[in-house]
């Protein structure tokens, strides 16, 4: 399985070399401070933020290669605007606009929180191969049988792509262009074809690995484990922004 994906960046950073598991672990209990601050805890989320640019400089990437990655959460940044316009309760007057403050209220805590959440998944993502990444999701036990099949979907996503697109040139190169819902009917049947074709793919593939000696578990190319030390640098993420929560719920108004 190749460890190149969209996001990842090969580099021989701090970050990088982390052990996955250290990182994974460190990134869902980051996460979950972040989720259980305050919302009205505005300095809290300006301290999340500098710690995710000091991660980011500490992986050496930029800050413009993290907000390019944002682009993902914009169906959700385009739900949340429109809270303060449906929300209930009292109301303020913005720009000729009646909206809602706890309208308001909820659009912020969606926002910041989602945004500080996906900036860490693009950093994590960026530093940490899929072979590492489903490698520490093994070390954090769980279940084999989840990671097997999700290496494989990402896998074989790449191969079927490949497949369709190859189905494509196929039809085009046969003067079929559809570009009207008449034409659905051929499109259609590659769909159906390629439906047929994964699945006998996959018939062949896991027959194949039975035969030599498959017993539900991807075997480990990498049998390294993670120190003393790589678990300390690790937990320092959350470990701080822990703190940051506490303080903040010490210090509500």
């Amino acid at each position: 399985m190749s460890g190149a994906h969209a996001l990842f960046v090969h580099g021989d950073s701090l970050i990088h070399r982390l052990r996955p598991e250290c990182k994974l672990l460190a990134q869902i209990l980051f996460v979950f401070a972040v989720v259980a601050t305050p919302r009205e805890a505005f300095w809290a989320f300006g301290v999340y933020v500098v710690m995710l640019v000091v991660l980011t400089q500490l992986a050496d990437l930029t800050v413009a290669f993290v907000a390019k990655r944002l682009v993902i959460e914009v169906p959700f940044v385009l739900f949340a605007v429109f809270l303060p316009l449906i929300g209930q309760g009292q109301r303020i007057e913005v720009l000729g606009l009646s909206l809602s403050v706890e309208g308001l209220w909820a659009m912020w805590n969606i926002l910041i929180k989602g945004t500080i959440g996906v900036a860490a998944s693009v950093i994590l993502a960026a530093t940490t191969p899929v072979p590492d990444f489903l490698l520490g999701l093994e070390r954090l036990h769980l279940p084999s049988v989840f990671t097997s099949i999700t290496g494989f979907m990402i896998r074989y996503s790449e191969v079927i792509s490949q497949e369709a697109r190859r189905m494509k040139v196929a039809r085009e190169s046969r003067g079929y262009d559809a570009r009207w819902l008449w034409q659905a009917k051929g499109f259609a049947a590659s769909a159906g074809a390629l439906f047929i074709r994964s699945y006998e793919r996959g018939e062949r593939v896991h027959l194949a690995m039975i035969s030599r000696g498959f017993d539900g578990r991807l075997p480990e190319v990498d049998d390294g484990r993670a120190g003393t030390s790589q678990w300390a640098a690790a937990m320092s993420l959350p470990a701080v922004a822990s703190l940051v929560c506490v303080l903040a719920w010490v210090v509500r108004p």
